[in-house]
């Protein structure tokens, strides 16, 4: 009778995440509520919050399943590569194309707001995908000649850097520049960064 209603209990748990993720992608996270998943779900709202505090306890749920999904398909990049120079760049096309073809998830990863450094730990998703990036930089950093770059630093610029050009082109109608679409312009951007990037790591 108890595995019953642990099985139940689940059932209604992932019924619940199922219909949010749904209707997240029919209107986006700002109209998400706890009415309307019980509504779609058909049951009461006392029961969505028998099993989540608050929407926002729902919205974490899909912020650590982003982060574990950006961590998962960099590493993979990653490995398409056996030099660190080269991984980097593969890294930063990665997280690029990521933005794009799960726009939903990184709306929602960065539109929560970043944790503190010393709240990084409390998120293992958000620490796997710090990890690709910071691993990659100090081994770029340890095979060049610029044995004083501060590696979390330059994890922190190249982040930034690439996640504001991601956030101008999600904002920004799409356009063409003499022939080229801005995706291609913006990559070309992001190409002509990283050249600079590895030579500032390296040199």
């Amino acid at each position: 009778m108890r595995r019953e209603k642990s099985g139940k209990k689940k059932e209604v748990r992932d019924s619940i995440l199922q219909s949010a993720w749904q209707l997240v992608n029919e209107e986006g996270w700002q109209n998400l509520s706890i009415r309307k998943i019980a509504d779609a779900i058909e049951y009461s709202v006392p029961v969505v919050y028998d099993h989540f505090e608050n929407k926002e306890a729902i919205l974490t749920v899909f912020n650590r399943r982003g982060f574990q999904l950006l961590a998962d398909e960099l590493k993979t990049a990653k490995a398409t590569k056996t030099e660190a120079k080269q991984q980097l760049e593969t890294i930063a096309f990665a997280y690029w194309d990521f933005a794009f073809k799960h726009k939903e998830y990184y709306q929602l990863m960065f539109g929560l707001g970043m944790p503190g450094c010393e709240e990084l730990s409390k998120v293992p998703e958000l620490m796997a995908f710090m990890e690709v990036m910071g691993s990659t930089i100090a081994q770029v950093v340890a095979e060049g000649n610029n044995k004083n770059a501060d590696v979390m630093l330059k994890v922190r610029s190249f982040w930034s850097t690439i996640h504001g050009l991601v956030s101008i082109n999600l904002l920004a109608p799409p356009s063409t520049h003499e022939g080229i679409t801005k995706d291609q312009m913006n990559k070309m951007i992001l190409s002509d960064f990283m050249i600079g990037f590895i030579k500032g790591l390296t040199e």
